[in-house]
């Protein structure tokens, strides 16, 4: 699409937005009495107004049956997690079966990497791009401690002076280091630069040399087009605070391809929520796992933690991802014209892709000089995003509840901030 200038072009875009009416589901931060323009969602996402309503939901059944609700509430708490595995099923691309939310985003990577990291003497190396979130490295690292290896276990792929890791790169560290690697274990969408990585490549690549491959979805779930279950991934996590909306420390989604549901020597730590529900309530001290995701389950449902998330899902299916995704192409190219008009050439340097198929949502915006003013700028004029030392300004405009004039009131701050320079 070729863009153009000035507010007339952008609103033009929101008429057209089959997805606009979902802005007014949301509850925006004000400034000076107005929605501020919200472009944190890769770190936290605006709340849902039906998310309320379910809480008091709940806290009503809690009153009126006190330990009963757990089969007589609205919505049994017993099974409260259950329709999540068939509201992320197009989300994430799998089946029903290799489903299942619980815990949160960290504590469930260690979980599958009980199931999923079997080193060797020879073979215990994990593959990572270069500066992956630091939970994932303290996750590996420990992991490898744990099972009697030193941190050079960890094999970063380098990137270049965008922070970007190509592909390629991946798929020859992988050739190169495929004696040694137990494990390749990505971020989908890296948290810094946003970038997009091919994970059907990887795996397919992988696979072929005999290594497990997982992904930690924090930055892709939501946010980009993802087939788990056809690209044959070994297992995956996720968490839903950010584009998936569900609240602060909100509850991590996991999936585990089918082919690993019945297999006996599977290493697991075990608990009672994953045991097969016929005869969960039969107390016996004999695990039988169910033959689904359920089976990594330990406990039952946090059903608070989950209310908002049901309530973002809710709203997620309406929708349809596949229109979510739609806009996001186009919002994210919009607004990156916003930046480039906007700012002197060269202020402002996208460590983002360019390309479609690299990026989701994110843009990250590295700022050579000025950068912390700049960002102090933006949130003094109503733009609420995140900074990233050194100098990276990372900005998210989400299909959901942003319009193509939040971009463009954006950009007009910016060009702002360099005319008073």
């Amino acid at each position: 699409m070729n863009f153009e200038s000035g507010i007339e072009f952008a609103k033009a875009l929101d008429n057209k937005d089959r997805l606009k009416k979902f802005r007014d589901e949301f509850l925006f931060p004000q400034h000076k009495g107005n929605n501020c323009i919200y472009f944190t969602g890769n770190s936290l996402g605006l709340m849902p107004k039906s998310a309320r309503e379910l809480f008091e939901q709940e806290l009503s059944d809690w009153a009126k049956y006190g330990v009963e609700g757990h089969f007589d509430a609205k919505n049994p708490w017993v099974s409260y997690h259950e329709p999540f595995s068939e509201l992320l099923t197009d989300i994430v691309g799998a089946k029903k079966e290799e489903i299942v939310v619980m815990n949160t985003l960290t504590t469930n990577l260690h979980l599958l990497m009980v199931s999923f990291y079997n080193p060797t003497p020879k073979k215990f190396k994990i593959l990572c791009e270069q500066k992956p979130f630091p939970s994932d490295y303290f996750v590996f690292e420990s992991q490898l401690k744990f099972h009697g290896f030193s941190k050079d276990g960890i094999v970063e792929v380098a990137a270049n002076e965008n922070g970007v890791v190509s592909d390629d790169n991946i798929i020859e560290a992988i050739q190169k280091n495929k004696d040694e690697l137990a494990l390749v274990l990505i971020g989908g969408v890296n948290y810094y630069t946003g970038q997009r990585f091919n994970m059907q490549r990887i795996t397919k690549e992988a696979k072929k040399h005999g290594i497990t491959v997982g992904f930690d979805l924090a930055h892709a779930a939501g946010n980009v087009d993802l087939n788990l279950h056809n690209w044959e991934v070994d297992f995956a996590a996720w968490c839903s605070y950010k584009y998936l909306n569900s609240g602060p420390g909100a509850v991590s989604g996991v999936y585990i391809h089918k082919k690993h549901h019945n297999n006996d020597k599977i290493q697991r730590f075990n608990g009672w929520w994953g045991h097969e529900k016929s005869s969960r309530f039969e107390m016996k001290n004999e695990f039988v796992p169910i033959a689904s995701a359920e089976a990594w389950q330990q406990s039952n449902a946090p059903v608070f933690n989950m209310v908002a998330h049901r309530a973002a899902l809710n709203i997620v299916k309406e929708a349809g991802i596949k229109n979510i995704f739609a806009k996001r192409d186009v919002l994210t190219a919009y607004t990156e014209f916003v930046i480039n008009e906007s700012s002197p050439k060269n202020a402002i340097r996208i460590l983002t892709p360019t390309k479609v198929q690299e990026r989701g949502s994110q843009l990250s915006l590295y700022i050579e000089t000025e950068g912390k003013q700049l960002f102090d700028y933006l949130t003094k004029n109503g733009v609420i995003a995140d900074w990233r030392e050194p100098n990276v300004i990372r900005i998210a405009p989400a299909p959901l509840y942003n319009s193509f004039e939040d971009s463009y009131n954006f950009g007009a701050i910016i060009r702002e901030f360099y005319r008073s320079k």
